[in-house]
């Protein structure tokens, strides 16, 4: 199963008190092994960016742990542009590298879905950690 997660989900995970949040649990599989995430250098470079903003006050051992979780067991995409307009130019990318791997039924996480257009393959937190539990159950 392959992953695209939009910076906002990682946020909320951090943010998060508790590790039973939707965002929490997400970063949590990722960091199980659970999916494979999918990046492009621009998606790389976004998390390094928001994750070490000095208003969030995130630990930067626990922002690398996640980071170089997501290159070491990742897949780097470079995807054909899509043709599609985006308010925020930032999450085009995201839905791009999405898109490329439609074939092998990727998906893309966000807490922002007004972001994007409705598609099947993109989902909040609490909808893809359903899906992944169900998966689960069925492969028990």
């Amino acid at each position: 199963m392959f992953v695209v997660i939009d910076t906002n989900v990682i946020v909320s995970a951090l943010l998060s008190k508790g590790l039973d949040s939707p965002p929490a649990r997400v970063v949590d599989a990722l960091m199980s092994q659970k999916f494979i995430p999918l990046y492009h250098p621009e998606i790389i470079d976004e998390y390094e960016d928001v994750l070490n903003r000095p208003k969030f006050h995130f630990n930067p051992d626990k922002v690398r742990r996640i980071i170089d979780q997501i290159k070491l067991e990742g897949r780097e995409i470079f995807p054909a542009p899509s043709g599609e307009s985006f308010v925020d130019k930032s999450d085009l990318i995201f839905y791009e590298v999405a898109m490329d791997k439609q074939d092998e039924h990727a998906w893309l996480v966000t807490g922002n879905m007004r972001h994007y257009p409705a598609r099947h393959f993109i989902m909040t937190p609490t909808e893809f950690m359903d899906m992944l539990d169900s998966y689960g159950k069925k492969r028990q």
